[in-house]
């Protein structure tokens, strides 16, 4: 886990990468393959995890705060993992979907009532978002950080 603002950022990178490239490769092949091109998915895929990390940027202070006032045994760090994760991922499951959604609405349109447009694509996100998160792009992103983060964060302090 992130022990300084440096490393929350790099780590927050990390998982925002991750994620946006999870859900835009499983929103594409969910809502078809026929507009897709390399250039649009690379934009498209830019512009998603800017609006990510700003949203994850928002979310996590207060998915941490609310995951810390939870009643669960602190002195495991899987446990402390597991209730941010369960915080973090369904707001920004609620954010990103409405991201979605507006895309969707300008790429092809949305028929229906745009309440249930919504529901749906929060219930499509959720079921993909919440166990890639969990088995996939958190233990990633946590290797990364002790792998290649953490040691030259140490080799800074040693040699200040």
């Amino acid at each position: 886990m992130p022990s300084n603002k440096k490393e929350g950022i790099v780590f927050g990178l990390f998982m925002c990468f991750g994620m946006v490239l999870i859900m835009s490769t499983y929103n594409t092949l969910l809502h078809g393959l026929s507009s897709f091109t390399i250039g649009s998915a690379l934009v498209q895929f830019v512009i998603t995890f800017i609006i990510a990390f700003i949203a994850e940027s928002i979310v996590e202070p207060k998915a941490r705060k609310v995951a810390l006032s939870l009643p669960y045994d602190k002195s495991k760090e899987i446990n402390h993992i597991l209730a941010i994760a369960l915080c973090m991922v369904p707001s920004m499951v609620l954010i990103m979907s409405v991201y979605g959604l507006v895309l969707t609405a300008l790429m092809t349109g949305i028929e229906g009532s745009i309440f249930t447009a919504y529901l749906k694509t929060v219930g499509l996100n959720i079921i993909v978002a919440l166990p890639s998160q969990l088995l996939i792009v958190g233990p990633i992103s946590r290797w990364l950080l002790t792998k290649y983060v953490k040691p030259s964060t140490q080799k800074a302090k040693v040699s200040a």
